[in-house]
């Protein structure tokens, strides 16, 4: 189902005058004010009349989760504070957290886009969502029930944690569409087998999980076992929130809604814009925000623009599922090691739990890579024998993979605690 066809089906060249335009009166307002913009544009000899297509948007700055720090909490605001009628702020473990504001219309805007992402999904005014995602400062819970409001479903907002609780309103209800992370969904998907909650019992179809990275191996695994259809959702706080982007039937990449976020690929390193198809860090200029309009934010995601038509219809750009974020990245021995090529290797396997712990130390100057893996109980009730084939196995699969050593060990289920919001899946014990 496609909710907005005239925007999510609309030539490329259209699409580039609509981007061409909006682009530029947000660089006229931010330039004239917010300062930070203003400055930016002046070190790099820029002013609004320079920018008259998309085609010179790489002449503007860019913007870091940094920037807004050293701005908090209102330094970009683009509105008085008087037009702001909701903040919300990213779920930062370091720093200053990075405050959001929405006006009216950024929160319709907010609304509309994810309402796209739900009716893709199939998500109509026959559903029960029930949304387990954070509700308060994290974008996630309110920006999935406004969204489902707007698509005329009937929202459950319980928010996330108390597990045992969901499972009772999900089957009591009738929930029918789950909105949470990929990894909450696990959770709940082995509390339902411990609570003996057979899944005939439930009327769950749908499942929309985001604010982690992913795998399709996960996708899978969650499929198999909650026995939906499991449905990727992408935002980030500092550009609206969840609804950036989303899957649609053909599950071949999220559509990225470009009428209100134009996207680029940049190399990390160097700042270089890259052409579609070829693998680099996401950013995203927004072109319709009121109060918090951000000029190429540097998103850290790492992924692949495609710009072909899809077979769903739409024309939007599309983005590969993230493989990680260049600051989720471990540099090891020189290599780079994402948790979610290791969570893939998992996956593949049948003898493991999709539940793993990083640990990473430095040795006599020698960074190590240990991997903690829960393994079936099944097979950890084996004998030895079989446990240190398994070992081998994994280890084997993980290097190959890597392309370092790794020091492995099995655990045994329910060994690594469980998250009900963001897994964390890296310890880093080096003083780096």
């Amino acid at each position: 189902m496609i909710w907005d066809e005239k925007n999510e089906c609309m030539s490329r060249e259209e699409m580039r005058d609509l981007q061409s335009k909006r682009l530029r009166h947000t660089v006229e307002r931010v330039y004239h004010n917010v300062p930070f913009y203003r400055k930016k544009m002046h070190e790099l000899g820029l002013e609004p009349g320079d920018i008259k297509d998309i085609h010179d948007l790489s002449k503007l700055p860019f913007t870091t989760k940094q920037d807004l720090r050293d701005n908090y909490p209102y330094g970009l605001s683009a509105v008085p504070m008087s037009e702001v009628v909701r903040l919300h702020a990213s779920s930062g473990t370091t720093g200053q957290p990075v405050v959001v504001g929405y006006t009216r219309k950024d929160l319709r805007i907010w609304s509309e886009v994810v309402a796209r992402c739900l009716a893709a999904y199939g998500v109509d005014r026959g559903d029960f969502v029930q949304v387990a995602y954070g509700y308060g400062l994290f974008t996630g819970g309110m920006g999935l029930h406004y969204g489902a409001e707007k698509v005329g479903a009937a929202v459950i907002p319980i928010s996330g944690g108390n597990t045992k609780k969901q499972i009772q309103i999900m089957r009591d209800f009738g929930s029918t569409v789950l909105a949470c992370t990929p990894s909450y969904a696990l959770y709940l998907a082995e509390a339902m087998q411990e609570m003996g909650v057979k899944r005939e019992e439930l009327k769950l179809r749908v499942g929309i999980f985001g604010a982690e990275p992913w795998t399709d191996n996960m996708r899978k695994e969650i499929e198999r076992s909650l026995n939906i259809k499991a449905m990727d959702i992408y935002g980030l706080s500092e550009i609206i929130g969840p609804g950036v982007s989303y899957d649609c039937e053909m599950q071949n990449g999220l559509h990225i809604n470009e009428d209100h976020f134009i996207p680029e690929t940049i190399n990390p390193d160097t700042g270089e814009v890259l052409t579609c198809g070829s693998k680099g860090e996401i950013v995203f200029t927004t072109i319709t925000k009121e109060a918090l309009p951000l000029l190429r934010y540097r998103t850290r995601d790492l992924s692949i623009l495609h710009d072909e038509k899809c077979e769903c219809g739409r024309t939007l750009v599309r983005m590969e599922k993230c493989l990680g974020r260049s600051d989720d990245m471990l540099i090891i021995r020189g290599v780079n090691v994402f948790p979610t090529q290791i969570e893939s290797v998992l996956l593949e396997m049948g003898e493991t739990k999709p539940h793993y712990l990083l640990f990473v130390d430095r040795v006599n100057n020698l960074d190590i890579l240990e991997v903690w893996v829960e393994v079936d109980e099944v097979f950890f009730s084996d004998e030895i024998k079989k446990l240190e084939s398994i070992t081998k196995k994994i280890k084997h699969n993980i290097e190959s993979v890597l392309g370092i050593g790794v020091k492995l060990k099995l655990v045994e289920p329910k060994t690594i605690e469980r998250s009900e919001g963001k897994a964390k899946r890296i310890i880093d014990r080096r003083v780096l």
